[in-house]
């Protein structure tokens, strides 16, 4: 099951990864560069887990540190071992794709256009006994959408002793992360998945994290798989990454900015935008504007591989305003 994602082609801008539009920050670079290579890495990721529990306001002990988030979606996987789950569709392949190498059976729960994506309550009544573990994505990828329902989800999975993984990898992004985060109702049965990938710009240096709801399950997770998972080039960049207090903020603002410039613009050229709390917008078009857009050289991402969604639907990130009008200059040419 080869999966294809965002990047990979050739191309001067690429809207195709929905990365952090201020970039990786020079202290960031300055970190990994200076991480010492001759010795093997913390297995325990002790000065990063501190970090991030300062970060979070969650005890270090509940924190594992992995090459990823796709990483620590395996590790969950095989650590827990399920036997059925439940995701949501369209979102993020991997959730199904490690499911399946781990022999899971997977129930889907399709999202619909009707309702703009969002997650409605219907979802809940297909939470019970049976199902061992449910994948959410939220802020939604592809969609951008957030679920005000996840205090409801995390109390059904509670009552039926469902495990429950929500991958928040982009709700940093989001104005009113408090209002949507499942930390805020985190319990033994929750479990958080995070990455500095997208929030800090660092997606070839590969460093995720998960939030656990107890001890017992973080010390599980911890222990399955190879010891070496997050190299100390990555280490020293998130905990550097974390001492930039007013990145994030600079980031939101951007992006909120942006979103509305890109929304609004697109809008006027007849192409369907999607509501979006994050840093990417899901589109919907009569054009094939990944292929017009090449013509510019300029990357796109073609969502046809998204279970739920077909050949006219595409993700666009939001980048910075030079990228983002190039965009729009280039489709106002084409179209």
């Amino acid at each position: 099951m080869r999966i294809k994602h965002g990047g990979g082609e050739q191309a001067d801008i690429d809207f195709s990864v929905n990365l952090n539009p201020l970039g990786i920050s020079n202290e960031v670079r300055k970190a990994a560069a200076e991480a010492d290579f001759e010795r093997y890495p913390d297995t325990e990721c002790t000065e990063l887990r501190s970090a991030i529990s300062e970060y979070e306001k969650i005890d270090a002990k509940q924190i594992v540190c992995g090459n990823g988030a796709a990483d620590m979606i395996y590790r969950i996987v095989g650590a827990v071992k399920p036997k059925r789950a439940l995701i949501i569709e369209p979102t993020f392949a991997e959730y199904e794709k490690a499911l399946l190498e781990a022999n899971c059976n997977v129930e889907k729960h399709f999202l619909l256009e009707c309702d703009e994506f969002a997650l409605k309550r219907d979802f809940f009544e297909k939470i019970n006994k049976a199902v061992d573990i449910v994948f959410i994505c939220n802020p939604n990828n592809p969609t951008g959408t957030s679920t005000e329902h996840v205090g409801e989800i995390v109390r059904r999975c509670a009552e039926t002793n469902t495990l429950l993984v929500v991958d928040e990898c982009f709700m940093d992004f989001t104005e009113n992360a408090e209002c949507y985060s499942a930390k805020l109702v985190l319990n033994k049965n929750t479990m958080i998945v995070k990455a500095f990938t997208k929030s800090f710009s660092m997606a070839g240096l590969r460093l995720g994290y998960a939030i656990c709801g107890n001890i017992a399950l973080a010390e599980k997770i911890s222990e399955y798989g190879q010891p070496w998972s997050v190299s100390a080039a990555a280490q020293a960049a998130g905990i550097a990454a974390l001492k930039i207090h007013d990145y994030l903020d600079r980031s939101r603002e951007l992006i909120k900015h942006e979103r509305d410039f890109l929304s609004n613009e697109l809008t006027a050229l007849g192409i369907k935008v999607f509501p979006s709390e994050t840093n990417f917008l899901l589109l919907k078009s009569v054009y094939p504007l990944k292929e017009m857009l090449m013509q510019k050289h300029i990357l796109i991402r073609s969502c046809d591989n998204f279970e739920g969604l077909g050949k006219e639907f595409f993700r666009i990130s939001v980048k910075t305003h030079k990228e983002n009008t190039a965009l729009i200059n280039a489709l106002k040419e084409l179209i």
